[in-house]
């Protein structure tokens, strides 16, 4: 995590704001394409077997290909995935934000050519397979790690925490796992390997929940109330007014006292000279 707040210090300012919303105009983008030209979004799989022979633009057009077809149910599932991320991007900010959601594209895209080593030509039955469907599941996993409590409406009728949820679709997750071949396992695990990298192998994944980040907030307000305020540079020692009282007023120190006292021009001669005798 040192690491990593090292990196976001120094590389920070060119993350990606508004994250969430480029990956939302990317399904909007593949669901014209879907439309429009349907046979069109074969030539933007991520097939390893077409990559290394020329067709490189695989590497990123993949992430165009929405996850289901276009319906009301797609809506609403897309609109509440908006939702949590940008609750995430807001939580994390968007340097964290993007690591985590580049990694899971990365991990992904490693995850095919690893099976491209042991498949060949043949990766390109399971083209498919490797889409951000799981990197989608992440930020879900990732949003029930960090507001645990938060509840959302079942089917817009029954209150579940979010804690509960996560739980049932990491199950969900975990018998696709066992059920499913090495291609399927492969690409869930390194689809997800960003939620595992990023909450349980740093142990950190705390630093990020609401509670302390309230926390550090009301922290700092504390400190803020407690640092006195700044000073000014010159005040009257009778009225008290200083520079930021008007721009007309100047300040000169009395020579005739005994120490530092200043005077603006309108109490510099009329003022009771201070003796410490």
């Amino acid at each position: 995590m040192n690491f990593f707040n090292k990196m976001e210090r120094k590389y920070g300012r060119y993350a990606l704001r508004n994250l969430p919303e480029i990956m939302i105009g990317c399904y909007v983008i593949g669901y014209f394409l879907q439309l429009l030209f349907p046979q069109f979004l074969v030539y933007l799989t991520l097939d390893p077997a077409y990559i290394v022979r020329g067709q490189v633009w695989r590497l990123l057009t993949w992430v165009l290909i929405p996850p289901s077809s276009f319906d009301l149910f797609t809506i609403i599932t897309l609109f509440f995935y908006f939702s949590i991320a940008k609750a995430l991007e807001r939580t994390w900010g968007a340097f964290k934000f993007n690591v985590y959601i580049f990694s899971g594209i990365l991990f992904t895209a490693v995850g095919a050519f690893i099976l491209y080593g042991f498949l060949g030509d043949y990766i390109s039955l399971f083209a498919s397979l490797f889409s951000t469907y799981y990197i989608n599941m992440s930020i879900f996993l990732a949003f029930a790690l960090t507001y645990p409590n938060m509840e959302v409406l079942l089917y817009f009728l029954f209150p579940v925490k979010m804690k509960w949820m996560g739980l049932i679709y990491g199950v969900f997750i975990l018998v696709e796992f066992v059920r499913g071949s090495w291609v399927i396992r492969t690409s869930i695990f390194m689809s997800l390997l960003n939620f595992v990298l990023f909450f349980l192998f740093t142990r950190k994944y705390w630093r990020f929940s609401p509670r302390e980040i309230h926390r550090k907030q009301e922290f700092k307000k504390t400190v803020t109330k407690m640092q006195p305020k700044t000073t000014a540079r010159h005040r009257c020692a009778v009225c008290g007014r200083t520079e930021k009282d008007g721009d007309h007023l100047e300040f000169r120190y009395c020579s005739k006292c005994d120490g530092n006292y200043e005077y603006c021009q309108d109490h510099l001669f009329s003022h009771q000279h201070i003796k410490k005798s």
